[in-house]
């Protein structure tokens, strides 16, 4: 009885969080999703708040923007992702193996990016990318280099390129704290059997760090399909961001200039379904890989 009242105890602070973030906004964007304001007669009547069923999820999943936008997420995804694992992982497998020098200095570079606030990093890379301030435009100039960082076929990798800055060296942290639990009579073993340094890190220390990859890929693929910060000051630069960019853009459109709380809701809700779609397929996936 005392080990049940201890375990309520200990869970209840994280069941009040999950209720008060995630399943009342869950709850009230489904219940918005199914009413709309709407005005009687030729539109010169009061507003009012009516029933209409599924029509907002139907106007969202038949809009082109929304759906373009769910496109360039993807897109987003295919490019940041792998590059943000292998990256981190490569990274931590290189200060685990004592190839860098001044080890806790490297580590607290590469992780101090993370520790400058989203906008903030934005707004820097806002400024190397825009032509006439960018002292990075400007070199590349003298070179007879000419690159427009914010061009139809360049933006996209312009914001990996943002996030992969903010986030490479928390990840980075994450993955070489799992070497640090790897056993080091197993990587000992390793080495008398023959193995170098690559083959140590490829066959040895990142299979037994699998958990910490699937984790690290499954939190930046929730992350990616909220792409929202970087696009929306980009966009202030280049016409080739706009306004329902992403389905997060899209979602702030709606409910904060067509002010259509419903159509918000709706998209919301169907953002939030592909996301625990596929994050539950990644899930299935990389589990059966491993049986």
């Amino acid at each position: 009885m005392k080990g049940r009242l201890a375990c309520a105890v200990l869970m209840a602070p994280f069941f009040l969080l999950l209720v008060t973030v995630f399943l009342i906004p869950t709850g009230t964007a489904i219940w918005l999703s199914f009413f709309a304001q709407d005005q009687p007669g030729l539109g010169f009547g009061p507003e009012s708040t009516v029933f209409v069923g599924l029509r907002s999820y139907v106007a969202v999943l038949s809009d082109p923007t929304f759906l373009g936008g769910l496109v360039t997420v993807i897109l987003y995804c295919l490019i940041y992702i792998p590059l943000m694992v292998v990256g981190a992982l490569t990274l931590a497998l290189l200060l685990d193996s004592g190839v860098a020098k001044l080890r806790s200095w490297a580590q607290m570079g590469l992780y101090l990016p993370h520790a400058v606030p989203g906008i903030i990093a934005a707004l820097i890379w806002l400024y190397l990318y825009t032509p006439g301030l960018s002292p990075i435009i400007d070199l590349f100039a003298k070179g007879d280099i000419h690159i427009n960082f914010l061009g139809i076929n360049t933006v996209l990798p312009s914001i990996v390129n943002i996030a992969l800055w903010s986030n490479l060296g928390y990840n980075m942290v994450i993955f070489y704290a799992a070497l640090q639990a790897v056993p080091r009579e197993v990587l000992e073993a390793s080495v008398v059997d023959g193995a170098g340094p690559v083959k140590q890190a490829l066959r040895i220390k990142t299979p037994l760090v699998r958990g910490a990859i699937v984790t690290v890929g499954i939190f930046t693929l929730i992350w990616a399909l909220q792409l929202f910060t970087e696009p929306v000051l980009l966009s202030q630069s280049t016409p080739m961001i706009s306004a329902r960019f992403s389905p997060s853009m899209y979602i702030y459109d709606a409910a904060f200039t067509r002010n259509n709380y419903g159509l918000a809701a709706a998209a919301s809700v169907i953002l939030l379904a592909f996301t625990v779609a596929l994050s539950y397929g990644v899930t299935r996936w990389t589990n059966r890989k491993a049986a």
